[in-house]
C-alpha cells in the first residue's frame, strides 16, 4: 500500500514537471515568434537607416530617406506582424490552402484553382512598369528579411506543423486577386441563379422579383425606376401549386461585402473636405487592415516630405485608404457588373473544340496539381476558351465560360499606391480610374474643400446587343467585351451643388448611366438613404458628426414592419403568448440596440414573412428543379411590400387561404422559436442574437479554452443590416474613419481586430474596445512607445 502511494505521488510529480516542461517549451516557442519592437538590425539591401516607431495601439510610423528603403521596411514589419495572414491571402487566391491544412481545404482549393490565378499573375508581373517591378522586388526582400529575423517561425506554422514559404513578387498580386474573390464572387454566382429564374418564370414575374429601383433608393445621379407592376393571374397563379413543394428553409442570403463612404465639402466643414469610410467585411483576428504612417522626402520637392497615414492590406506595399495632408480618399464596393457568363457550344463530334467568335477552335487545356498536406496530390483539368475558363453550366446544361475583369492581363497594377504621392484631386481621380483593383466607388476630398466621386478600377466596354445580367452567346460578330472604358468616359461627380457625397453599395447613378456599370447585385438603398438624410439634416460637420452617422443604428427601415406586426397581433389575442409578445413590443425605440426585445422580434418577423412570400415563387422552379437555390435578391423588399399592401390572392403562397393567415403564421413561428429558448420571451434581447464572433483563423481547430484566448470577446453589438451601423456577429465595419486632409490631427480611425497577429504581442486586439464602444481612436499615431532601427551595412 505504501509502495502504491509512493508510486502515485512520484507519477503525479513527474506529470506536473512534464506539463511545466511542455508549457515552458510552448511559451519559449511563442515568445520566439514575437515581432521585434526595439533594437537595431542590419539589412544588407538598405541604402540609409530607417526607423520604425509604434504607439500604444501598435500603429506603425516608418521614417525613411527614400521610397525603396521605406518599402523594404514596410515589408519587414508586415512579415513580422502578419505573415500568416498574408500567406492565407495568397493561398486563397491561388488555391493552395491544402498545402497548409490538408484535405479539409480541398473544396476551397478546387474552386480557386480553376481560375489559375498564380499563372495569371505571373503574366501580369511581366507587364508591370519598371518602377512597379522594382517596388515589388524591394517589398518582397523586406518581407523575407522580416520573416528570417524571427527567432522562431510564426506560431500558426507551429500549430499546423508546417513551414512558411518565402514571399515572391507575384504573391503581392495574388493578395489583390484574393480581394477580387471577396468582392466579386457574389455577382458571379448570382447570375447563374438569375438565369434559372428567367427560364422558369413568366417574364413579368422575373422582372417583378429582380428589378432595381423603388422608394428606398438614394442615388447621387438620376431618378430611381418605379417598381414593376404586379404580375396578373393570367400570367401566374401560385394558389394552384402543391404546398408540399415549399421547402420552408429559404433564408435571405447573408452579408454583402461592402461599405459606407461619404464626404462633405470644405464649405460646410472647417475649410478642408471631410471624408468618412467604414469598410464592411468579415470580421477576424487580426484585422484585415494594418495601421501605418509613412514619412520620407519628396524627391520632386526637397523642401517637403511625403506624410501618408492610413491602412495597408498586408502583402501589398500601398496605403489603401488614408490621407496625405493634401487629399483623403475612401472606397466602397461598387456592385457594378464586371463578370459575364458566356454560353459555349462544344463540338458534338469532338468535345475538345468549341465554337468561338471566328469559328471552331480547340479548347486550351491546363493540368493543375493541388498539393495536399499528409495526402496524395490531386489533379485538376481546366478547359479555357478565348473568353475565359469553363466553370459552370447554364440551366439547360450548356457549358459556361467566365469573362471576368480579374482574369484579364490588366487586372492588377500598383497605381493605387500613387494616391499617397499626389496633392491634386484631379490627379487622384485619374489614378483611381486606372488602378488595377476590383471596381470600387471612390470618394476623394482635398484640403481646399473639393470633393469628388468616380469609379476606381477597370470597367469593361460592352457591346449593346446582349443582356449582361444573364449568360449570353458571344459568337456573333461584335458581341461581348471590346476592351476597356476610357477614363474620360467614366462617371464622375465633382463638387456637387449639395456639397455632399455618399455611397453604400446601392445604385449611385440611376438609369440610363447605370448601363455603363451594369448591375452586379446592388444592395437595397435603405442604408444609403439613411446616410443621405443624415447628411442633409446638418449644415456643418465635424469628425464627431461623421462618427455619429457611422454609428447610427436607428431602424427606420423596420418601422413599417413594426407597425405591420402590431396590426397582425391584434388578430391573435387568443394566442397563449399574445400578452408576452405585446409586452415585448412595448420597448420599441426604433433602434437596433443590444437590450431591445422588440427589435429582435420585428427583425425575425420580417424574415419569416419574406420567406413565406418568396418561397411561393420559388416553388414554381422547385417543381422541375428541387435543388435550386435562389440567388441574392437584395431589393426584393420592394416586391414583398407591394404584395403585402395589395394582397393579390393569385400571388399568395400555396397552403394559405388568406394573406392574414400568412402574416399570423409568421408571428406564430417567431413566438414558438422564442419560447423554445431558456426563460421567457422578455428574457430575450437583440444583443443575445448579435453577439460578436470575431475569431482567429485557427481558433476553430483548437480547444475552447485556447480559442477564447485567440478570439475577441463575445460582446453584444448594436446595429444590423439596412442601417449605417451594419453589424452581425462576424461581419461589419472592419474599420471606421473620418479625416480632413491637412487636419489629420482631428480625425479618427477605429479597427475591429487589432494590429498584431501574435497573441503575446501588446498590440494583439489593440483598439478593439474602442471599436466596440464607438469611441474614436486618433487618426494619427500617438507618441512612440517602442522604436526599432533598420540599418544599412556599416
Amino acid at each position: 500500500m505504501t509502495f502504491n502511494l509512493r508510486l502515485i505521488r512520484h507519477s503525479l510529480i513527474f506529470l506536473l514537471f512534464l506539463c511545466l516542461f511542455i508549457g515552458g517549451i510552448t511559451w519559449f516557442l511563442l515568445r520566439g515568434s514575437l515581432p521585434q519592437y526595439t533594437g537595431e538590425i542590419t539589412i544588407s539591401e538598405l541604402k540609409m537607416p530607417v526607423s520604425i516607431e509604434r504607439d500604444a495601439f501598435g500603429s506603425v510610423t516608418i521614417h525613411a530617406q527614400n521610397r525603396f528603403d521605406l518599402t523594404h521596411a514596410l515589408g519587414f514589419v508586415h512579415a513580422q506582424e502578419r505573415f500568416f495572414e498574408m500567406d492565407l491571402m495568397r493561398r486563397r487566391a491561388a488555391g493552395e490552402l491544402s498545402e497548409l491544412f490538408g484535405s479539409a481545404a480541398l473544396p476551397s482549393d478546387r474552386i480557386a484553382r480553376r481560375y489559375r490565378m498564380r499563372a495569371r499573375v505571373s503574366v501580369i508581373l511581366n507587364q508591370l512598369t519598371h518602377d512597379e517591378h522594382k517596388l515589388l522586388n524591394v517589398y518582397q526582400k523586406g518581407v523575407n528579411n522580416g520573416l528570417k529575423a524571427l527567432t522562431v517561425r510564426p506560431f500558426p506554422y507551429l500549430l499546423t506543423q508546417t513551414h512558411p514559404d518565402d514571399w515572391q513578387m507575384e504573391d503581392s498580386l495574388l493578395v489583390v486577386m484574393a480581394m477580387y474573390f471577396i468582392l466579386n464572387d457574389t455577382s458571379k454566382s448570382r447570375e447563374l441563379g438569375l438565369s434559372t429564374m428567367k427560364a422558369s418564370l413568366p417574364d413579368s414575374v422575373y422582372q417583378f422579383l429582380t428589378a432595381n429601383g423603388g422608394q428606398w433608393e438614394a442615388p447621387l445621379l438620376g431618378t430611381p425606376s418605379a417598381w414593376p407592376l404586379l404580375p396578373t393571374a393570367d400570367e401566374i397563379n401560385l394558389q394552384t401549386l402543391d404546398p408540399k413543394l415549399l421547402h420552408h428553409d429559404y433564408e435571405l442570403k447573408g452579408n454583402m461585402p461592402g461599405s459606407n463612404n461619404f464626404a462633405v465639402a470644405g464649405v460646410i466643414a472647417n475649410g478642408a473636405a471631410l471624408v468618412a469610410n467604414d469598410i464592411h467585411l468579415e470580421l477576424k483576428v487580426p484585422s484585415t487592415w494594418f495601421r501605418t504612417r509613412l514619412i520620407y522626402p519628396n524627391q520632386s520637392n526637397n523642401t517637403d516630405s511625403h506624410d501618408i497615414t492610413g491602412v495597408n492590406l498586408p502583402g501589398m506595399p500601398a496605403i489603401i485608404i488614408g490621407s496625405n495632408r493634401h487629399i483623403a480618399w475612401s472606397f466602397t464596393n461598387s456592385y457594378g457588373d464586371f463578370a459575364d457568363w458566356v454560353r459555349t457550344t462544344l463540338d458534338p463530334q469532338d468535345v475538345s473544340r468549341y465554337l468561338s467568335s471566328t469559328g471552331w477552335k480547340p479548347l486550351t487545356t491546363h493540368h493543375e496539381t493541388i498539393r495536399v498536406k499528409d495526402a496524395p496530390d490531386e489533379q485538376l483539368i481546366v478547359n479555357e476558351t478565348e473568353w475565359g475558363p469553363i466553370l459552370a453550366k447554364d440551366y439547360d446544361g450548356t457549358p459556361l465560360a467566365l469573362a471576368w475583369t480579374a482574369l484579364q492581363p490588366k487586372a492588377v497594377n500598383l497605381s493605387l499606391g500613387e494616391l499617397g504621392h499626389t496633392s491634386s484631386i484631379d490627379e487622384a481621380i485619374l489614378i483611381a480610374q486606372n488602378s488595377g483593383i476590383p471596381a470600387q466607388n471612390f470618394i476623394v476630398g482635398d484640403k481646399n474643400g473639393n470633393i469628388a466621386w468616380t469609379i476606381a478600377g477597370l470597367i469593361p466596354q460592352r457591346t449593346k446587343n446582349y443582356d449582361p445580367t444573364l449568360p449570353a452567346d458571344w459568337t456573333a460578330i461584335n458581341t461581348g467585351w471590346q476592351g476597356w472604358l476610357e477614363a474620360s468616359s467614366y462617371p464622375l461627380i465633382h463638387n456637387p451643388p449639395s456639397h455632399r457625397l455618399w455611397t453604400a453599395n446601392a445604385q449611385v447613378i440611376a438609369n440610363p448611366p447605370i448601363d455603363l456599370l451594369g448591375d452586379g447585385g446592388y444592395d437595397l438603398g435603405a442604408r444609403a438613404k439613411q446616410i443621405r438624410d443624415n447628411l442633409n439634416e446638418r449644415d456643418y460637420f465635424s469628425p464627431a458628426d461623421m462618427l455619429a452617422i457611422q454609428l447610427d443604428h436607428r431602424a427606420l427601415f423596420l418601422a413599417r414592419w413594426h407597425k405591420l406586426l402590431k396590426s397582425t397581433l391584434n388578430q391573435m389575442q387568443d394566442a397563449q403568448w399574445y400578452r408576452e409578445i405585446q409586452q415585448a413590443l412595448g420597448d420599441w425605440d426604433g433602434q437596433a440596440s443590444t437590450t431591445s426585445v422588440s427589435y429582435l422580434i420585428v427583425h425575425a418577423y420580417r424574415q419569416e414573412v419574406i420567406q413565406r412570400i418568396i418561397e411561393g415563387f420559388a416553388a414554381v422552379i422547385w417543381q422541375h428543379n428541387p435543388n435550386f437555390e435562389l440567388p441574392k435578391l437584395n431589393q426584393v423588399e420592394n416586391a414583398v411590400w407591394l404584395l403585402i399592401e395589395q394582397q393579390p390572392k393569385h400571388l399568395l403562397s400555396p397552403g394559405y387561404d388568406t394573406w392574414d393567415a400568412l402574416l399570423t403564421d409568421s408571428v406564430e413561428q417567431v413566438a414558438n422559436a422564442l419560447q423554445k429558448q431558456p426563460g421567457s420571451i422578455m428574457a430575450r434581447h437583440w444583443g443575445e442574437h448579435n453577439t460578436a464572433s470575431i475569431r482567429h483563423p485557427l481558433s476553430r481547430m483548437l480547444p475552447d479554452f485556447v480559442a477564447s484566448w485567440l478570439d475577441m470577446p463575445n460582446d453584444a453589438l448594436p446595429g444590423d443590416g439596412n442601417m449605417p451601423r451594419v453589424q452581425t456577429p462576424d461581419f461589419g465595419a472592419s474599420q471606421r474613419s473620418a479625416v480632413a486632409p491637412g487636419n489629420e490631427e482631428e480625425g479618427y480611425f477605429d479597427m475591429s481586430g487589432g494590429q498584431s497577429g501574435h497573441p503575446l504581442s501588446p498590440y494583439y486586439g489593440s483598439g478593439h474596445n474602442n471599436w466596440v464602444k464607438g469611441e474614436p481612436t486618433p487618426f494619427l499615431p500617438g507618441p512612440s512607445e517602442q522604436v526599432m532601427r533598420l540599418l544599412p551595412p556599416s
